[in-house]
C-alpha cells in the first residue's frame, strides 16, 4: 500500500459557499460551489458546461470567514485571479476545480488570524474594485 506525502504547508478551510469566476470578470460570470481555501488558493465544484480548463487563468470572487480573536467572525471578500492547476470529474455533470491564486490572500483562512485589519483593508479594496465593474 502507497502512502500519500502531505505537500500542503497550511491548513484549508473547508466550507461551502458560493464563487464567481470567469476567463474575463466582464464576460458573464459562472456560479460555483466553494471545497475548500487556503491563503494560496481554492477549490470549487461548478457544472461541466461551465468548467474552465487546465491551465486557464481565470478571475474569481468569492467570500471567506474570518474569525476573530473571540471567535466570532465575519466575511471577507476577495476577488483573486489565478491558473487552473486540476480539474476532476466529481460526476458526469459536475467538476471540482483547483486555483491557485496570482496573489495570496493577506491571511490564513484555515488558522485562526490574529489581526483582522488585514481582511478588511481586503474586503474595501474588493468592494471598491465589483464597484468599478458594475457589480
Amino acid at each position: 500500500m502507497s502512502e500519500s506525502v502531505e505537500r500542503r504547508t497550511e491548513q484549508r478551510l473547508r466550507y461551502n459557499w458560493p464563487v464567481w469566476f470567469a476567463e474575463d470578470f466582464n464576460d458573464i460570470l459562472s456560479q460555483g460551489q466553494m471545497v475548500d481555501v487556503s491563503s494560496r488558493g481554492a477549490a470549487f465544484t461548478c457544472n461541466a458546461d461551465k468548467c474552465p480548463h487546465f491551465g486557464q487563468h481565470v478571475t474569481t470572487r468569492f467570500s471567506v470567514p474570518y474569525y476573530d480573536s473571540d471567535d466570532s467572525f465575519e466575511m471577507a471578500n476577495f476577488i483573486r485571479e489565478g491558473n487552473i492547476c486540476r480539474v476532476e470529474d466529481v460526476s458526469p455533470f459536475f467538476r471540482r476545480v483547483a486555483l491557485q491564486f496570482a496573489e495570496p490572500l493577506t491571511f490564513k483562512p484555515g488558522e485562526k488570524a490574529s489581526e483582522p485589519t488585514e481582511a478588511v483593508d481586503e474586503t474595501a479594496e474588493s468592494d471598491k474594485t465589483l464597484e468599478s465593474i458594475g457589480m
